[in-house]
């Protein structure tokens, strides 16, 4: 356990106080379909969530991924299998040396967008690889989602980006997601002008969630660090495929 300059400080539950987050960081990956300099409601949101981050030391990133040429596929690096060029392989590396991740996307009728769903594809391709203790590459790190729109969808996507972050072996904290839809039917996005100033930005419930999410993964990524990653016995691949059952019941074909 790592000993900071607020150890032995209590917050108002009676948990310990960790205060230190320098050395952590976060990616977010912005899965808008439009490219850069062009204005990204759901970028608005996550920049939210990387200010709280900021102010406490993490170091974060921000890839717009449609800016990048990132190639159908779900293996690590898809010029291995056709594709003339592929921007992931860098895109991989980010990932894999961030402590968060945070993926955000646009509803498009009712769903993730495309491009999120890109990014899913090409995570779930790296997933096999496994780290230096025999588990999945993806143990130990933490993830969680925004979600910005005009329509009903926030939990629908939320479900499941988060599902698939698991599954793939990420750590969700509680209140990994946040987002802003606005009222049913088309009208303005999350940032966009108003008479009563950018729309969506005095919205108490996604003001709340927002910095509800920014420090469930800051307190999750600091105490999977601290913990050196999830426990390796039960759930190393290499040990699994040498015989090891951990405690798996023998089968009785009697």
């Amino acid at each position: 356990m790592r000993i900071d300059d607020r150890a032995g400080e209590h917050d108002d539950g009676g948990a310990p106080v960790t205060g230190r987050y320098d050395d952590l960081s976060a990616l977010f990956l912005n899965c808008s379909l439009k490219r850069t300099p062009e204005m990204s409601h759901t970028q608005l949101l996550m920049d939210v969530a990387r200010s709280i981050m900021e102010a406490n030391g993490l170091a974060t990133t921000t890839i717009r991924v449609v800016d990048h040429d990132v190639a159908l596929g779900v293996y690590p690096d898809m010029t291995d299998h056709g594709w003339v060029r592929d921007d992931w392989p860098a895109i991989q590396r980010q990932v894999m040396a961030a402590d968060i991740l945070v993926i955000g996307t646009p509803i498009w009728l009712g769903e993730k967008s495309s491009v999120c769903t890109r990014v899913v594809e090409r995570l779930y391709g790296f997933s096999g690889e496994l780290n230096d203790r025999g588990q999945y590459a993806y143990y130990g790190r933490t993830g969680g989602c925004i979600v910005t729109g005009n329509e009903d969808g926030i939990k629908h996507c939320a479900m499941n980006i988060l599902y698939s972050l698991q599954h793939l072996g990420y750590v969700i904290p509680p209140q990994a997601d946040a987002g802003w839809i606005g009222e049913a039917g088309p009208g303005p996005s999350y940032g966009d002008k108003s008479d009563n100033g950018p729309v969506g930005f005095d919205n108490g419930f996604t003001q709340r969630n927002t910095t509800f999410m920014a420090w469930n993964l800051m307190h999750m990524a600091r105490m999977l660090t601290d913990a050196g990653g999830i426990p390796a016995h039960g759930n190393q691949r290499t040990a699994w495929d040498a015989g090891e059952r951990f405690d798996h019941p023998t089968p009785n074909y009697r």
